[in-house]
């Protein structure tokens, strides 16, 4: 155990809180007319989103004062608890069906979703892994493979759903990690060749990626089905402007853009804040992203270094592929906007994640 500092890094607090409330402000005003329609309730899902909010805060505090080497300990439980839910899931009628993909348990309108807890449990997991390990990772048999190999069987688990958005986030925040512990670039070289391949079977194995991705090249050759999102997220980004049409004042939100409360906020944001709404935003993210890699440099260990390093690339890699989606320069994924989509067990989970790395910056030299 390590002797704790009492002061964790309140910059990354800072920016964490703050796109939480710009999140909720979103969340409200991109849901209530849906909201409205759909339960009669304008305030139905920002009083949901608050809920796992302020239950994700108050986690985020508690986790924030446990030791991080405490994890270390139950990694090898997690995951298998983790791989546990990921077959009790795939169960007929245990499972619960939305969007297409059997990813949910739970009852009623509370449901957590399996693959989220696996993101979070493989990269503690992980983190152990390569802690233990780090001289072994420039083999490629006896670091690389193993490494990656239940990175991929998890990831093959994810599919079963399916869930690709998921998926390609924890396999992409497991690559980063694999790649910061030392592994040989050659060795990726090889393995990214055989991931795109990999991929282009996933893609082409399900007519409805692919259509996602003819989609993504050209919208406009089936704009009322999987052109649909993007034409419509492009629709509410263009009239934003610098300063957008604003607060509440949003066009497409009333059921053009398909639940902008989730994947789409951003879209919402741009359109009622503008280049100027979505850029602040941004900035927050990347005080985020600078604030997680200095204590990633700075953390004690090589477990708090890999762990750091792991849940900000995992923020990062959502950041990215989310706003790729929303401003058309990546194919459409069900990938939520950390902190500020609408999500119960996805943003309370977020919430812990930070609260993990929070613990690590209280001790970072």
């Amino acid at each position: 155990m390590h002797k704790q500092k009492s002061a964790p890094d309140y910059v990354l607090l800072g920016a964490t809180l703050a796109l939480l409330l710009i999140g909720m402000i979103m969340v409200y005003s991109a849901s209530a007319a849906w909201a409205t329609y759909r339960f009669e309730d304008a305030f139905f899902f920002v009083k949901r989103q608050l809920f796992f909010a302020g239950t994700g805060v108050v986690l985020m505090l508690l986790v924030m004062r446990v030791d991080y080497w405490t994890w270390r300990t139950y990694s090898k439980l997690l995951v298998i608890i983790c791989f546990i839910l990921l077959i009790v899931v795939l169960i007929p009628g245990v499972g619960l069906v939305r969007g297409g993909a059997r990813s949910w348990l739970g009852v009623g309108a509370f449901s957590i979703q399996p693959s989220e807890f696996m993101k979070i449990a493989m990269i503690i997991f992980l983190a152990n892994y390569l802690a233990l390990n780090q001289k072994r990772i420039v083999s490629f048999t006896k670091g690389l493979v193993p490494s990656l190999g239940i990175v991929l069987i998890a990831f093959g688990m994810i599919m079963l759903q399916p869930d690709l958005g998921t998926g390609a986030v924890m396999v992409g925040t497991c690559v980063i990690m694999i790649f910061i512990a030392g592994a040989r670039i050659r060795h990726f070289v090889f393995l990214g060749l055989l991931g795109v391949a990999g991929f282009v079977g996933l893609v082409v194995s399900a007519p409805y990626r692919v259509q996602r991705i003819t989609s993504f090249l050209d919208p406009w050759s089936d704009p009322l089905g999987s052109g649909f999102q993007i034409i419509q997220s492009l629709f509410a980004i263009g009239p934003g402007g610098l300063l957008g049409m604003g607060l509440g004042e949003s066009r497409q939100k009333y059921f053009y853009l398909p639940e902008p409360q989730t994947d789409f906020i951003f879209a919402i944001l741009a359109e009622e804040m503008g280049f100027v709404g979505g850029a602040i935003v941004i900035v927050f993210f990347s005080i985020l992203f600078w604030r997680g890699v200095r204590i990633a440099l700075g953390a004690p260990d090589l477990f708090g270094s890999f762990l750091a390093t792991g849940i900000i690339s995992m923020v990062a890699i959502q950041v990215m592929i989310n706003i790729g989606v929303v401003t058309g320069l990546m194919p459409v994924t069900g990938i939520t906007l950390p902190l500020l989509s609408y999500g119960g067990s996805s943003l309370t989970l977020m919430l812990v994640s930070l609260g993990v790395l929070l613990n690590i910056s209280r001790q970072a030299r």
